[in-house]
């Protein structure tokens, strides 16, 4: 008896979308499944439901957005692959500082598009994470090299944002959840590793170096 021949139909790669702008995940979520070789698996509008999504539908690559209320994406990206250390994470942003696009690829996730971009870029960058690369678009890793990275920890970086909305030591601690000498001593090494001796002078190097935004 002859074997049924085999399906030459390529597997299509599973998308679980998380971005919280409801517009921008249902036009992502329609593009997406325009393309011949994609299919959305579970669309969520939080990092919370994207990890409870994961486990559900166990996605070949999320497209996750940056900034979201509730648990960001830096946190997303960790709390997925602390169950799911092969998950292959697209970050896909408005924001892409040199600094943003750094954290997201030290934390794990394999590529990372801003969604002023053209969505070819983005679908590029899905097709090469499926296939087990890293992938950024051209024009960010310029960014990147050009600015450098930054020599503050995640931390620190979340101390500096909060300085810039003008809280003090106290309300940084509270907001951190550590004490207020403990917000002191980040002081102190915000100002060493940006070799600055004010925190007027930290912030301004810090917007220029594109460590942080002042919105």
């Amino acid at each position: 008896m002859t074997a049924p021949a085999k399906s030459s139909r390529r597997e299509k790669i599973r998308l679980l979308v998380a971005d919280d702008h409801i517009v921008m995940r249902m036009g992502l979520v329609y593009a997406a499944s325009e393309q011949p070789d994609m299919q959305v698996v579970a669309e969520v509008e939080s990092g919370e439901d994207a990890l409870v999504a994961y486990r559900a539908h166990h996605p070949d690559v999320l497209i996750l957005d940056l900034r979201m209320p509730g648990m960001d994406g830096l946190a997303t990206i960790r709390a997925v692959r602390a169950e799911f250390p092969a998950a292959r994470i697209v970050i896909y942003s408005n924001y892409a500082r040199s600094e943003e696009i750094y954290q997201a690829l030290k934390t794990g996730a394999s590529g990372f598009v801003v969604k002023s971009m053209n969505l070819n870029q983005l679908f590029e960058a899905i097709r090469r994470v499926h296939g087990g690369e890293r992938h950024i678009p051209p024009e960010l890793a310029l960014r990147m090299s050009e600015r450098g990275f930054s020599p503050l920890s995640e931390r620190e970086t979340a101390v500096l944002t909060l300085i810039a909305k003008g809280q003090s030591n106290k309300e940084i601690a509270s907001a951190l959840g550590v004490t207020e000498g403990t917000v002191k001593l980040h002081v102190t090494n915000i100002l060493a590793k940006l070799e600055v001796n004010a925190r007027t002078e930290a912030l301004v190097v810090a917007v220029q170096r594109g460590i942080i935004d002042i919105v």
